[in-house]
């Protein structure tokens, strides 16, 4: 990028992702840009992003559908919810990890990082259990999704974005198996549908359809684990 800016300026047209974009490097017109976001300016991704997430996606939705969705999150975080589950949680994973670190080993923190929040991401949107085969298995499955997301959006086979693409069918399957799980749990009268999750307390207190809690759950695990 250094060598753009000493070449074309602070400000200079590119091409990211395939789509031309404006780069900013300038400080004053950064500032500028952020004050301004939904008057002047309206956030967005790349479309090989949206891509990838899905069109529900927080990331990609702007406007009242944005917000919308925005609450719901935020109302699954409340305080109260925070202070009786989330913060209790933090610190128990927090050991988990320390825990498995061996006396005099090298560690990656970034690595270990990133196995902390998913796994704590995991528990509170789905229940999973950290270490457990369908944890460890949809974990793999997301390192791969991941991968995708700041690639080429180049769909040929062997390419990152397509197997992004198919890890991203294999989360989603998955996540609505859970989904279709509780809800033939709670017709059967066998379990009430429980809201100590997300999932179960976007399915009780939401009404958005199928396709958007499953991009919702998707979006959150992506947002929670790379922020």
């Amino acid at each position: 990028m250094e060598q753009h800016i000493s070449r074309y300026g602070k400000i200079y047209k590119s091409n990211l992702f395939g789509e031309p974009t404006i780069v900013s490097a300038d400080g004053g017109l950064n500032k500028f840009i952020l004050q301004n976001e939904g008057r002047l300016f309206e956030c967005s991704y790349p479309r090989s992003i949206g891509g990838i997430l899905g069109k529900w996606s927080m990331l990609v939705l702007v406007g009242d559908m944005h917000r919308d969705m925005r609450i719901i999150s935020l109302n699954f975080l409340s305080n109260a919810r925070l202070r009786t589950h989330l913060l209790p949680e933090v610190e128990k994973y927090t050991l988990l990890v320390l825990s498995s670190w061996k006396e005099n080993s090298t560690i990656c923190a970034q690595d270990e990082a990133k196995k902390f929040t998913f796994n704590l991401m995991a528990k509170h949107i789905m229940s999973l259990d950290p270490g457990k085969p369908e944890t460890e298995r949809l974990k793999k499955e997301y390192i791969t999704f991941m991968k995708g997301v700041v690639s080429a959006p180049l769909n040929l086979p062997g390419t990152a974005y397509r197997k992004a693409l198919q890890s991203r069918s294999i989360i989603l399957k998955y996540i609505e198996r859970k989904m279709e799980e509780r809800i033939q749990k709670m017709r059967e009268g066998s379990e009430k549908l429980e809201d100590n999750d997300l999932l179960g307390w976007v399915l009780k207190h939401s009404d958005l359809y199928k396709e958007q809690i499953l991009d919702l759950v998707l979006s959150l695990l992506f947002a929670g684990h790379e922020t």
